[in-house]
């Protein structure tokens, strides 16, 4: 059986979609513009999340374009204090059952929500039908196995950590997501037909107490009964907590990896 590890309608969401935002906007916005966004384009954003980047999407292609911005539980982004801009359109949709909300897209973009679906290379497929001839995909996703520790106040601390991360990834891993998807978006995406695809991954430090180290706590916190149902303990859980606000800790992000693709402009071409 199969789930989303994170329900998006617990407490910690907000806490996750602010720190992701905040940690990742600004690379992502450079990955799509790097894809060639432009002024009039017909734009499709799956897993809106916050909202913040359908929202910007909106702002780049101006009155003439338009973004549509699905998510399974749309309610985070429609509660965004910002202004929605006019030709931005927000959908409860799920991307795996439901028909796609159109067709000939010219940049199709997701961020963080392949990896957590069984079904991602059907997924990828069906969003590569939804691209015009010759536009952009661009997926954005996680490699959770390189996460090295910067700084720790003791070895104990290293252990500690790791022991935590790891019953995290086995859950995630009990739910049907791959961990490890970031690293094969790549050959995923030229397997599904792309020409000039291209990565990029961005990773920074995120010492103890940084909006970064606050993620690692949501996602903890979130799944904190599953985990002390396979043997984490109370006592564990709250050195943990205590440790990703100690400044003497720091952890390198988890790597977001950026992969473009162009569908190729005749079917003859692939």
């Amino acid at each position: 059986m199969s789930r989303y590890l994170f329900d998006n309608a617990a407490r910690q969401t907000q806490a996750r979609l602010i720190a992701l935002e905040s940690c990742y906007d600004a690379f992502s916005r450079r990955q799509l513009e790097l894809a060639g966004l432009a002024e009039s384009w017909r734009c499709l954003e799956v897993g809106a999340g916050g909202g913040s980047l359908g929202d910007w999407l909106g702002e780049q292609v101006g009155a003439d374009g338009e973004v549509t911005v699905t998510d399974i539980e749309p309610r985070w982004a429609e509660a965004a204090p910002r202004p929605r801009p006019a030709n931005v359109r927000l959908l409860r949709h799920d991307i795996v059952h439901d028909p796609l909300p159109g067709q000939y897209y010219d940049l199709v973009h997701a961020r963080l929500v392949l990896l957590h679906l069984p079904q991602r290379l059907r997924v990828l497929q069906r969003l590569v039908t939804a691209l015009r001839p010759g536009g952009r995909l661009v997926l954005e996703e996680f490699d959770c196995s390189w996460i090295p520790l910067l700084a720790v106040p003791d070895e104990g601390a290293a252990d500690l950590f790791e022991h935590v991360l790891a019953a995290l990834w086995a859950q995630l891993e009990k739910a049907g997501a791959d961990p490890r998807w970031g690293r094969r978006v790549y050959g995923a995406m030229r397997a599904a037909g792309l020409e000039d695809v291209t990565a990029t991954t961005y990773a920074e430090s995120w010492p103890g107490g940084s909006t970064g180290a606050c993620l690692h706590r949501a996602n903890i916190e979130q799944v904190a009964g599953l985990l002390t149902a396979d043997g984490i303990t109370a006592d564990e859980l709250a050195r943990f907590y205590a440790l990703i606000q100690d400044p003497a800790f720091a952890v390198n992000s988890y790597p977001l990896i950026s992969v473009r693709g162009r569908r190729p402009e005749t079917e003859a071409a692939r």
